[in-house]
């Protein structure tokens, strides 16, 4: 597996080994460039380099920040200071939905204020929500036992506790803006390089320098008629619409609709999706190319 990549060099971890590698030129000419995440096939060169030869096919990956095989996107939320904003939460887990990358929703500075009315929003949504505090460690221990065995990638806006809380998971990585100790391999200046930070055994924590979170430019791409499915709690009623062609946003019958009249949906995700559904709807296919 790629765990980082600089410079056109990629440092693959494989049977407790580290490679340097440089990527076959084939790649470059399909356009193809190996992701941090990706799993490959190496071929150790009689001069002592190696080469990627084959990168294996793709669970998921995210643009930006470029890595791959993702099974966790932790999205930290502060309760306060700064306020949270549902509209690019909700835009962010359909980001991961779409990918098929598990979203959690960690809600930090819970020391300041309880978060209720957040904690409302998503309770009925399946997600799972975890609330921190980085001052009083609350839930430290539960976000530490739910990377275990899993590679993992924290997004969030500045100044919501995401540095704090990955300092607290693990004392090694002593971030500051960015910046990662040299116990962990990477130097003051080293910046925007994506690399995976193995905690233990086959847990892994993306380091993602620059992106303070994922870039929902492209998340428009995802197709009107999929848009729904991005919205978990929606999905049992998808069925049960009136019309076949309902959308879920304004339609008598609408199946979705009665679920969150009655409190069931909360209508503040339903907001998000019918803002989210306005911006796709005239989506045609040549814009997914």
């Amino acid at each position: 597996m790629i765990v980082r990549g600089i410079g056109g060099f990629y440092y693959v971890e494989a049977a407790g080994s580290l490679y340097e590698c440089k990527a076959r030129g084939l790649f470059r000419k399909k356009k193809v460039t190996p992701y941090v995440g990706d799993h490959v096939t190496i071929r150790l060169e009689n001069d002592g380099t190696s080469t990627i030869e084959e990168i294996l096919p793709r669970a998921n990956y995210l643009i930006r920040p470029p890595i791959a095989n993702i099974d966790q996107l932790i999205l930290v939320v502060s309760v306060c200071d700064p306020s949270p904003n549902t509209l690019i939460i909700d835009k962010t887990i359909a980001a991961a939905e779409a990918r098929g990358i598990e979203p959690v929703i960690v809600l930090s500075k819970t020391d300041l204020q309880d978060g209720g009315w957040l904690i409302d929003i998503y309770r009925t949504t399946g997600i799972l929500l975890l609330t921190v505090s980085s001052v009083t460690g609350e839930g430290v221990e539960a976000v530490r036992e739910l990377l275990k065995g899993k590679i993992s990638a924290f997004t969030g806006n500045s100044g919501v506790g995401k540095t704090s809380l990955l300092n607290q998971i693990d004392s090694r990585f002593h971030l500051e803006t960015g910046e990662i100790s040299q116990k962990l391999g990477r130097g003051r200046h080293t910046t925007r390089q994506v690399a995976l930070l193995k905690l233990s055994g086959e847990t892994y924590v993306a380091d993602t320098p620059g992106f303070s979170s994922i870039s929902l430019e492209r998340y428009d791409l995802i197709k009107k008629e999929r848009l729904p499915y991005c919205f978990r709690e929606f999905i049992p009623y998808l069925n049960q619409c009136k019309f076949s062609t309902c959308s879920h946003t304004c339609e008598k019958g609408c199946a979705v609709l009665q679920a969150v009249q009655e409190g069931i949906i909360s209508k503040s995700r339903h907001e998000s999706y019918v803002a989210m559904y306005q911006e796709v709807k005239d989506l045609k296919e040549w814009n997914l190319k």
